[in-house]
């Protein structure tokens, strides 16, 4: 063993007991168990809420406890978990379905649907969907494809439990495509979704901009619901560029201002909740669970749901 490798050695020793000191840190911070482990109840009473989504909210603990949340995690196949990932999700569903929008025959288009379960627990009800992701050599060249979150056709997207493999294949189509530049040909959905997709598209503008051209993909009347990065931290200092920004109140309430053309972006609901779940900060190495909140480039993050509605009559 030369210099270079007991040097490197070294350095990997040091790395893991940082880690190691890191996640014993942020140990000493978690809620008390009580309030998290095993998850949030599996509630008896489940099945879809009405009108829970009047607002456009951010991810917060007591949506979690609820039998909406159950219900839609067990059409998700997903159990119970304090993650805001799985919260984005629930939010999507709900927020379609009030709108009854997952029905038979409605149209939904996906962004940046990675290997999400949406597009098969969509189909299930009967809707066609078209779900779309970035191409596979531009997924490379972001990283994306080493993620284990991009998805590189329909295959990727089946989900057995969910749909039925006949239906799955007659009623979704998955194509190729750079979200900073939609297609004109996708037109006339009724909705339209991503999930924590937009921030990653290069800037605060171009995140902003994908929003508007989204709209422009769903007929009169049709909703477009994104999930993206709300800043707990300022609303003057955020990440504004690279690979993940990170959206400032000021930025989405700007957003709600300039919609124009009589589109409709539910009121937004910013408040994050003051739960012990709430509360808790994730730090890297990131937890499965409890992870509500996290630190990035020392700003505190969470998700925020955008709830919007085209102008015009279904």
């Amino acid at each position: 063993m030369d210099d270079r490798d007991i040097a490197l050695a070294a350095l990997g020793n040091r790395v893991a007991l940082l880690e190691r000191q890191v996640e014993a840190l942020a140990a000493l911070h978690l809620p008390d168990e009580r309030h998290w482990r095993g998850g949030p109840p599996v509630r008896s009473d489940r099945k879809p809420g009405r009108g829970v989504f009047r607002t456009s909210p951010a991810c917060r603990q007591s949506h979690f406890d609820t039998g909406w949340f159950s219900y839609w995690c067990e059409q998700l196949g997903a159990y119970p978990g304090y993650h805001r990932k799985l919260w984005e999700l629930v939010l999507i569903c709900q927020a379609l379905h009030e709108r009854k929008l997952l029905r038979r025959g409605a149209r939904g288009l996906g962004f940046g649907v990675g290997r999400e379960p949406l597009s098969a627990c969509f189909a299930a009800r009967g809707c066609h969907i078209t779900a779309t992701d970035q191409a596979a050599d531009e997924a490379v060249d972001t990283g994306w494809a080493d993620s284990g979150q991009h998805a590189v056709g329909k295959a990727a997207l089946m989900r057995p439990d969910l749909c039925p493999t006949d239906v799955f294949d007659r009623s979704v189509e998955f194509r190729a495509v750079d979200m900073n530049a939609i297609p004109d040909d996708l037109v006339d959905f009724d909705f339209c979704w991503s999930a924590c997709a937009l921030e990653h598209l290069g800037s605060l503008k171009a995140g902003m901009d994908f929003i508007e051209r989204s709209l422009g993909t769903l007929a009169p009347g049709g909703v477009a619901v994104h999930t993206t990065e709300l800043n707990l931290t300022s609303d003057i200092e955020t990440l504004s560029e690279g690979g993940t920004v990170l959206y400032r109140p000021r930025d989405l309430h700007a957003l709600v201002g300039h919609q124009a053309g009589g589109h409709r972006v539910m009121p937004l609901d910013l408040s994050a909740g003051n739960g012990p779940v709430d509360r808790y900060i994730d730090i890297p190495p990131y937890r499965n669970d409890p992870h509500l909140r996290l630190s990035v480039a020392g700003f505190v993050t969470t998700s925020v749901g955008l709830i919007i509605q085209k102008a015009g009559q279904p």
